[in-house]
C-alpha cells in the first residue's frame, strides 16, 4: 500500500463521491488547466487529452504520487457536446438528443511521475433519450444545474424525465468509469480487493 493517498485532479462532485465509494483515501487538487474542446472531433482523443492533461499538470507538481485524471464528453452525428455555455445551449443539446441514443466518452488517466508510469484509457457508454417535449426540457432546465455537466443533462439527477435506457457503465456516464478505476487501483496496490 502508498503510504501517500491518491489524488484526483478533479473538482468533481460526483467524481469525488464516486472514486469515495471505493473506500480507498484520497485528496483532491484541481488541475489549473484549460480543457480542450475544440482540437478534434474524435470523442475518444478529446477526453484522453484532457484526462492526461488534467493528471499530468497535478502530477507534475507532485511526482511521488499516484495521480487519477478524468474527462467526459458526449457525442451524437459527428459532433462532440461538451459542457454549455448557457441554459440556450443546454436546451438546445436537450433537443438534438431527445429520442435518440448517443454515446458518452470518459477518458482515465493515471500518472506516477517519479516512477515513470503513466496509463490512460477510454471507456464508452451508451443512453437513449426519451422524447422531450419544451414543457419537459423546461422543467429538467429548472431542476438541474446543467451548465456544468457534458451534454447538458446528468443521468443521476431526475434522470427518470429524460432518459429511455443505457448501455454499459452507469458510473461511467456520471463521470468516473467505478470498474475500470478499481482494476487500476488494485494493480496498483492502492485499493485492496477485501476492505473487511
Amino acid at each position: 500500500m502508498s503510504a501517500d493517498p491518491l489524488i484526483l485532479a478533479s473538482g468533481s462532485p460526483r467524481r469525488r463521491e464516486l472514486l469515495g465509494s471505493l473506500g480507498i483515501r484520497f485528496e483532491v487538487i484541481t488541475a489549473e488547466v484549460e480543457e480542450d474542446n475544440e482540437s478534434t472531433n474524435d470523442p475518444g482523443a478529446l477526453v484522453r487529452l484532457n484526462a492526461r492533461s488534467k493528471a499530468g499538470w497535478v502530477a507534475d507538481r507532485f511526482p511521488e504520487r499516484y495521480v487519477l485524471g478524468a474527462d467526459t464528453t458526449v457525442f451524437l452525428d459527428g459532433r462532440i457536446f461538451n459542457k454549455p455555455r448557457d441554459l440556450d445551449e443546454s436546451r438546445s443539446m436537450l433537443i438534438r438528443l431527445s429520442g435518440r441514443t448517443h454515446s458518452v466518452h470518459t477518458g482515465l488517466a493515471f500518472i506516477h511521475r517519479g516512477l515513470d508510469h503513466e496509463e490512460v484509457e477510454v471507456i464508452t457508454s451508451e443512453v437513449t433519450f426519451l422524447e422531450l417535449d419544451e414543457a419537459v426540457i423546461e422543467a429538467y432546465l429548472d431542476a438541474v444545474n446543467t451548465l456544468d455537466k457534458a451534454g447538458g443533462y446528468a443521468i443521476q439527477e431526475c434522470g427518470e424525465k429524460i432518459v429511455a435506457g443505457h448501455s454499459g457503465s452507469l458510473s461511467n456516464i456520471i463521470g468516473l468509469p467505478l470498474e475500470e478505476t478499481k482494476a487500476i487501483l488494485t494493480r496498483h496496490s492502492l485499493l485492496v480487493d477485501d476492505q473487511s
